[in-house]
């Protein structure tokens, strides 16, 4: 409530999100594995070899080097079996990663691999900024899934209950969209009016969150499966978000990470 010259406004609850670790680089989505570990990169410029490539946030928010071999690591996603996948721009690969922090190669060749995510059949899809969006089936074999238009920075890859996989993919456009693609690789625009969109999930329901600009203000915008747009939360510098444990959400900045309750259950991922 505000309150002035006697007079008091009607009461409006406002959540402000606690920081959890900073002096960080993601360009996208934190993830969270099964334990509730929360995993995020320093992804650093372009060829930019830097000291630490991904750190890991215990579920004490204890921030610790998890991964320092990897180049410009760019998006994580973990599997069924919990094991944690990492897309690298730089070498257009993709790596498998153990739990020990040691990795190996698992796919190559993916243009400049950006955003990843897995579907319900363990099928692994890889946006090449350049216009292709991969599909890595579990033997490992690769096809072209669907092609979109270039992006000046990454792909951002989030599925949806009914097997539609979601894409943004930011331009020099304030007037960017958000991408529906559906399982046989047809594309379509759901939402179109965004500045920017980076990182993207969805609730239980259905509803789109992703990091972008709406109307000049930023931050994380809902859009509803019928392409209605609102601002939910209000951050500047956000690239992306993950829905944690207790209706909450670890919100990503360019430099930082932070959690808020939320009140809005998530919509499970394939490794949760």
């Amino acid at each position: 409530m505000v309150g002035a010259n006697g007079q008091v406004s009607n009461p409006h609850s406002i959540k402000i999100a606690v920081p959890v670790a900073d002096s960080l680089h993601p360009v996208t989505n934190p993830a969270l594995d099964r334990e509730g570990n929360i995993y995020v990169t320093f992804s650093g410029s372009r060829g930019q070899k830097t000291p630490v490539s991904i750190y890991k946030v215990d579920t004490n928010y204890a921030v610790k080097p998890f991964l320092s071999d990897m180049m410009n690591a760019t998006a994580i996603a973990f599997d069924r079996d919990n094991q944690m996948y990492v897309s690298s721009r730089h070498d257009e690969a993709i790596y498998k990663v153990a739990p020990n922090g040691t990795m190996s190669m698992y796919a190559e060749g993916m243009g400049v691999a950006t955003g990843i995510a897995f579907d319900r059949e363990e099928n692994l899809y890889v946006g090449d900024r350049s216009g292709t969006i991969f599909k890595i089936a579990r033997d490992r074999q690769i096809f072209v899934f669907a092609t979109l238009e270039p992006s000046a920075a990454a792909y951002h890859l989030a599925f949806g209950p009914q097997g539609d996989l979601f894409v943004t993919g930011p331009s020099t456009s304030s007037y960017d969209c958000v991408y529906k693609v559906d399982p046989h690789g047809t594309v379509s625009v759901l939402y179109r009016g965004l500045g920017r969109p980076q990182g993207l999930a969805l609730d239980i329901d259905g509803n789109i969150y992703v990091a972008a600009s709406l109307a000049g203000k930023r931050g994380i915008v809902k859009i509803t499966q019928e392409g209605k747009a609102n601002l939910e939360v209000s951050g500047h510098g956000l690239v992306g978000l993950a829905f944690a444990p207790g209706k909450s959400a670890i919100l990503a900045t360019n430099g930082a990470i932070h959690h808020i309750s939320w009140g809005i259950q998530g919509l499970p991922l394939l490794g949760e």
